[in-house]
């Protein structure tokens, strides 16, 4: 897979995340998490720009926020993702 199709594909896997949270299916945002996640280690990071590589180290600390601030934070990355996804 391309860079372009995995940050799509990443930026689905965090709005999951968001509304789960946001539903109150906290197996289902932790489920797409673990995905988001894998996804993340299949980037070629070298042909990325730096901003998105500093999103991307950011995903970790998800898993050590309270639900609301992830649903936030993962809501806001899917955007970004989304739109890199586009422009690439």
């Amino acid at each position: 897979m391309n860079n372009k199709q995995i940050l799509g594909d990443l930026a689905m896997d965090l709005k999951r995340i968001a509304l789960g949270y946001f539903r109150g299916s906290d197996k289902m945002a932790a489920r797409f998490l673990q995905e988001a996640l894998k996804k993340k280690s299949k980037l070629d990071k070298k042909s990325l720009k730096s901003y998105l590589i500093k999103f991307l180290d950011r995903l970790e600390n998800l898993k050590k926020q309270n639900k609301k601030r992830m649903a936030e934070d993962a809501l806001l990355y899917s955007i970004i993702f989304q739109n890199a996804s586009i422009s690439q």
